[in-house]
């Protein structure tokens, strides 16, 4: 199917994260993650890859952002390796750490490629992260401060900026579940870590601000929530789950208040005064989206599971498998119409305090190596979808896919690829895609449209103009 023309100036940009590409763990100063720790553990990365490695980019930026200029992207989403600038996570600042950085911003800008940081991307500096990580609140004022740090160095050519991407997968997946890093199962005595993430954001929306830097934005994972059955457990079932993976994070940051007065009690701290921190303004905000989640009651007879993740039976809800559609290597269902009504969900929910959207992460896991039409199917059908959803009244200025290059995919390891350039986790080399050579092609078009859009204008114009004295 055609993609529809997209605004003039809308942004076209490709994803990725510290932990997932750069590999270089321990090169030029920088300290262990959380997640080195979590993924050095026997049985953790399912498929045994080697995440020291990542996909070499520490090493191979500039072949990946000369990838990036021959998309013709406009923007790049990368994430800083917070232990990689301060690999205490506090205290001694890692001067080689920042310099790698500054020479990629420098390398994208020569490229003429929007830089557009995340700070956070669930890298914790392993010290931190054993003195309680995100249940700890000084956690929060050592990521503020980092925040500083790296804008001080950055920001005059760093034009976008993200302070903390998916806190909910980070509670639920690391916290609560124990799935992901750093392995807690802490069930609903999470909550505290979803708290202090925001702490951290706000804190950080002000330091960035103090250090010079704006057009900040946070990047949120956000679906719809199907509910599963008409019984009154299946409705409350599916109410707290969107709650909690849509709300929890959402409503702080857009309105300065917890949607359920019962959580908000469970938080730590001078709530009501975070809060005033948590909602300062932004200048945008990012939707991460895959897919939506069917939910009703429990059912302890079933396996439940979170992003594939296997669920404990003692808690209020269970999720149910969505049938009748495509399926992801993920086992993810591909439901486009999904998208347009989550983003048309957040416009009627937040309406003005909603700032203009960028979408910040969407796209599939396939196993497909290079002929990948279906990673090209699922790009077009929900880049349709976004153009129904901005024709309703939703207002999004830019597209980030879901990832420049096929990455470490946290505990699937190499097991899942989401990228458009193939990587051989072998060599390190970099293949690019049908889906490359077909979002290349995209982005061409979409400002050649625009173009000729602007010169019939300028002609229609001309010819309606007053003639000249």
């Amino acid at each position: 199917m055609p993609v529809p023309q997209f605004p003039p100036g809308f942004l076209w940009g490709a994803s990725a994260s510290a932990f997932q590409t750069e590999g270089a763990v321990d090169a030029d100063g920088k300290g262990p993650s959380g997640w080195d720790a979590f993924a050095a553990r026997p049985g953790r990365i399912k498929d045994g890859t080697d995440t020291t490695r990542g996909t070499g980019f520490h090493a191979r930026y500039r072949e990946d952002v000369a990838l990036l200029s021959g998309l013709g992207a406009d923007a790049f989403r990368f994430s800083i390796s917070w232990p990689r600038v301060v690999p205490g996570g506090s205290g001694a600042v890692n001067a080689d750490g920042l310099d790698f950085y500054d020479r990629l911003v420098d390398e994208l800008c020569a490229h003429g490629i929007t830089p557009a940081p995340t700070l956070y991307h669930w890298d914790t500096p392993l010290p931190l992260e054993e003195a309680g990580g995100w249940l700890d609140r000084d956690t929060a004022y050592r990521f503020a401060e980092y925040a500083g740090i790296v804008a001080e160095r950055l920001a005059d050519r760093v034009p976008m900026w993200i302070t903390i991407n998916e806190p909910a997968e980070v509670t639920m997946l690391g916290y609560a579940l124990g799935e992901h890093a750093p392995g807690r199962t802490l069930l609903f005595d999470a909550l505290p870590a979803a708290h202090h993430q925001l702490l951290a954001h706000g804190l950080a929306v002000r330091a960035l601000r103090a250090a010079g830097a704006d057009n900040i934005g946070v990047a949120l994972s956000h679906a719809p929530v199907w509910t599963a059955g008409d019984s009154d457990e299946d409705r409350a079932g599916a109410e707290l789950y969107d709650t909690l993976t849509n709300w929890l994070f959402a409503d702080p940051v857009l309105t300065g208040r917890y949607p359920d007065e019962a959580i908000a009690a469970l938080m730590p701290g001078p709530v009501a005064d975070d809060l005033k921190v948590i909602s300062t303004p932004l200048d945008w905000y990012g939707v991460n989206y895959y897919n939506p989640t069917l939910v009703g009651a429990p059912r302890p007879e079933a396996l439940e599971t979170f992003s594939g993740f296997a669920m404990p039976a003692e808690l209020p809800f269970g999720i149910r498998e969505i049938e009748g559609y495509e399926k992801t290597g993920f086992g993810w269902p591909v439901v486009p119409e999904g998208f347009t009504e989550i983003l048309t969900l957040l416009h009627r929910r937040y309406g003005d305090r909603l700032p203009p959207l960028h979408i910040t992460e969407n796209g599939c896991a396939l196993a497909e190596p290079l002929a990948d039409d279906r990673r090209i199917a699922y790009l077009e059908s929900h880049l349709t979808a976004l153009r129904a959803a901005m024709d309703a009244g939703v207002d999004v200025r830019g597209y980030f896919t879901w990832s420049l290059t096929d990455n470490v995919e946290w505990t699937e390891g190499a097991s899942q690829r989401f990228g458009l350039v193939h990587i051989d986790y072998e060599t390190l080399t970099r293949t690019p895609k049908a889906s490359y050579a077909w979002y290349r092609e995209l982005i061409r078009a979409q400002k050649q449209g625009q173009i000729r859009k602007e010169a019939v204008k300028e002609v229609v114009e001309g010819a309606f103009a007053a003639p000249s004295e």
